[in-house]
């Protein structure tokens, strides 16, 4: 894609108030919201934390019996590895900074289950830090647009980002990118008869 204002543009046209769609009140609650959504979709990871969250605090989460915080994640898949995960990072929050979530990158992405994006994810959200969370949404967008090569990894994807859009726009085009891979430019049937970039997208052209 030349013209990266026109794609900017209609992002904004868009969704020019694009946010994290998945619910929290306290910064904890985001990067276990964060952690859950892995391989999941936000709806379904909305719906375990509301029920979770709303029965118990931090502290109690990380007492709580693994076989109880199993049964009520169980929707997000893969539960007995995240349950193990959101137990742990409650431990080491309450250890290590009081149960706040600090701005600390190299901390966060020791925690298990927090990788480089989740990371972005929660310092973008919480501190305003400039990042460029790079999902599934985002990487099929990426490509499909010509931003990044088709085996281009997320890391590769993510630099290629960083370098074609100024940094004050990274954080909310994260936010219009999952929004529009994930309403607009899906997986399936995407709605290209739509959408005003389709001259410069290469999966019109394939199909």
């Amino acid at each position: 894609m030349k013209n990266k204002e026109k794609f900017i543009n209609y992002l904004d046209e868009l969704f020019p108030d694009a946010i994290c769609e998945l619910q929290y009140h306290l910064d904890y609650e985001l990067l276990i919201a964060v952690v859950l959504s892995a391989q999941c979709t936000d709806k379904r990871v909305n719906m375990v934390t509301k029920e979770l969250f709303s029965k118990y605090t931090l502290k109690e989460i990380s007492e709580l019996d693994i076989k109880i915080l199993e049964n009520i994640i169980r929707p997000v898949g893969t539960y007995t590895r995240k349950a193990m995960y959101i137990k742990e990072i409650a431990k080491s929050l309450l250890m290590n900074y009081d149960g706040k979530v600090p701005n600390n990158r190299e901390y966060l992405e020791s925690l298990p289950g927090v990788g480089h994006k989740t990371c972005n994810v929660v310092l973008s959200n919480l501190f305003n830090v400039p990042a460029f969370a790079v999902d599934t949404h985002v990487s099929r967008v990426s490509k499909r647009l010509g931003l990044a090569k088709e085996n281009d990894d997320v890391a590769k994807i993510e630099k290629k980002l960083m370098k074609q859009f100024p940094i004050e726009k990274w954080s909310k085009m994260h936010h219009q990118m999952v929004l529009f891979g994930r309403y607009h430019c899906k997986s399936i049937h995407p709605n290209c008869m739509d959408c005003s970039l389709r001259e410069d997208c290469k999966y019109k052209k394939v199909k």
